[in-house]
């Protein structure tokens, strides 16, 4: 389904001249999702074996965990594609009876933003559709040729995402920096696997589990037929392999490049790039991590270690550095290293509880960073009638693409509009970890986890990081609600008269006249939101489903 959309687009691209037309493009691909989204459904019942089912000669595999998290790409990128698939603003006229008779309303572009960059690129869908492709490949990959394929078609399409804006100075600049640093890190995958391969002899994963297996057999039995062959070969591939993936996901002590980019490509960009490419990574870590860590036969090196290296560094480092910030999308990305190192430490430990909490935590995290960016956009749409009279706002480069950049930027915010600054400090504290919101069990079961296989040591520092993670959180909640407004009603547009051509069924052209109060947010911004803000608080009154689902999958990963 998706190569054939693919397919599809580039021809329609190929012959069309209009770039407004593309908002129409991004809504067919919001439908070409929805409708992956029922196949993946639809087939889940195939692979509810235990084993799965190998596609392509070994290259890719279906399990229950693959669909899933198939699924919940899919759907979080329809999610994102409203973005672009919607106008942000529209106009609300109390009396709304008048317009059942009539056939169109045409308002003033600046109004509905209507000449917004987003809605000029017509390879924007396009492009998120490669991405997702990869990303669905990565997820089901089971051979080192086809690892390599599906990361490099992930990336390259992060790289083309990144640098889509061509008038943005900062965009070109962040996708330059993000294109070397993951063509370095695409290296580390590539030598890794070389090394797998000529230590291995063979490119299928199950192959590699079997031979880590059986080295790991021979250097506690001394065979003859097996004592040549020692485990540390398989482990010093994999981890090379393995930081090649941490620099994609941006761990520590790989995450040099993440603030640099989220705060220079434009806010829509960063929503994608901060939640997709994390998802499909760390689902192919998942099994990675499962079959070869954990053997019962060796205490020597696991490769694993590492990634709890990573795990204590993503946490120290995330809640430390992003004290300091006052821009808001690196705040979000030294926040996201902080989680990473949660969501890594979950990984590590490998034992039901421990994968049950990760596949929640990934799952809760993507929602919440999706709904703290969408926030983050409608503050900035939110503010389209008002004026600020800090000079230093003025000189910040890309507004039109990100307007809001600095956390001062959302001074008393709660009086300009109460319903988004409850919805952003709901997601915020759920972040910090406070109970009853859906982000404090999840922090609670990587804990828990945590403590039951022993490691006391993790879980102090992971309690102490998310108190002072919670002081960063609590000062944009603190400028948000306490501090005062700078945002004064735009004198040029508080006692003008706007109007909206009707055009009526018998072609009668008539002017209706309404004010800026008028100028309200869309409704598939304020739904969607609305939607991810009550998942995130009332999770509590409705917790069995997506416990139940995580704790499935993870006894079927063991199972297997």
């Amino acid at each position: 389904m998706l190569i054939l959309s693919l397919i599809s687009l580039l021809m329609s691209n190929a012959v069309s001249l209009r770039r407004d037309k593309s908002i129409l493009y991004s809504r067919i691909t919001i439908i070409i999702l929805l409708l992956s989204s029922y196949l993946t459904l639809d087939s889940l019942y195939i692979t509810n074996l235990d084993t799965g089912i190998g596609l392509y000669g070994g290259l890719f595999s279906a399990t229950s965990i693959t669909h899933t998290f198939q699924l919940f790409i899919f759907l979080v990128s329809a999610a994102i594609l409203q973005l672009t698939s919607f106008y942000p603003r529209k106009v609300f006229f109390k009396n709304s009876s008048k317009l059942l008779s009539y056939n169109a309303i045409n308002f003033k572009s600046k109004i509905l933003n209507k000449m917004g960059e987003q809605f000029k690129i017509i390879e924007y869908p396009l492009i998120i559709l490669f991405i997702i492709t990869g990303a669905v490949f990565l997820v089901s990959t089971s051979d080192l040729v086809s690892i390599f394929l599906s990361i490099e078609l992930q990336s390259y399409g992060l790289y083309l995402l990144s640098t889509i804006y061509r008038n943005s100075e900062q965009a070109t600049s962040g996708g330059l920096t993000y294109f070397l640093l993951g063509g370095l890190a695409s290296c580390f995958i590539l030598l890794g696997s070389a090394l797998l391969y000529a230590n291995s002899g063979t490119t299928s994963l199950d192959g590699i589990y079997v031979i880590a297996s059986i080295s790991d057999l021979g250097s506690d039995i001394s065979n003859n037929t097996q004592s040549w062959y020692k485990p540390d070969y398989i482990n010093m591939s994999l981890l090379i392999l393995c930081v090649g993936f941490l620099f994609k996901i941006s761990a520590a002590p790989f995450h040099f490049w993440s603030p640099d980019v989220y705060d220079a490509v434009p806010t829509i960009v960063t929503t994608f790039i901060a939640i997709i490419a994390k998802i499909s990574i760390f689902i192919f870590f998942l099994e990675l991590v499962h079959y070869t860590s954990n053997s019962l036969f060796t205490n020597n090196f696991s490769w694993t270690t590492s990634l709890l290296v990573s795990s204590l560094l993503s946490l120290i480092i995330g809640s430390v550095l992003g004290l300091t910030q006052f821009r808001i999308k690196r705040l979000f990305a030294y926040s996201t290293i902080s989680h990473v190192g949660f969501i890594l430490l979950a990984l590590s430990i490998n034992s039901i509880e421990s994968i049950q909490a990760f596949i929640f935590y990934l799952m809760q995290y993507s929602l919440s960073n999706l709904n703290a960016f969408m926030l983050l956009l409608a503050i900035g749409y939110s503010l389209y009638c008002y004026s600020n009279e800090n000079k230093k706002y003025s000189f910040l480069l890309d507004k039109n693409n990100s307007p809001i950049q600095l956390i001062s930027q959302m001074k008393g915010f709660f009086y300009i509009n109460p319903m988004l600054a409850l919805s952003l400090a709901i997601t915020l504290f759920s972040f910090a970890g406070i109970p009853p919101l859906i982000g404090f069990f999840a922090k609670q079961m990587v804990l828990s986890a945590a403590l039951d296989n022993g490691y006391v040591f993790l879980t102090l520092v992971a309690i102490l990081t998310s108190v002072i993670s919670a002081v960063y959180y609590l000062n944009i909640v603190k400028e948000i609600f306490f501090d005062k407004p700078e945002y004064k009603v735009n004198p040029y547009i508080s006692d003008v008269d706007m109007y909206a051509t009707i055009t009526k069924k018998n072609g009668l052209v008539q002017k209706l006249s309404f004010k800026y109060d008028s100028i309200i947010l869309s409704s598939h911004l304020t739904i969607t939101i609305s939607i991810l803000t009550l998942i995130i608080l009332l999770f509590i009154f409705m917790p069995q489903e997506s416990l139940s689902m995580s704790n499935i999958l993870a006894l079927i990963l063991f199972n297997s």
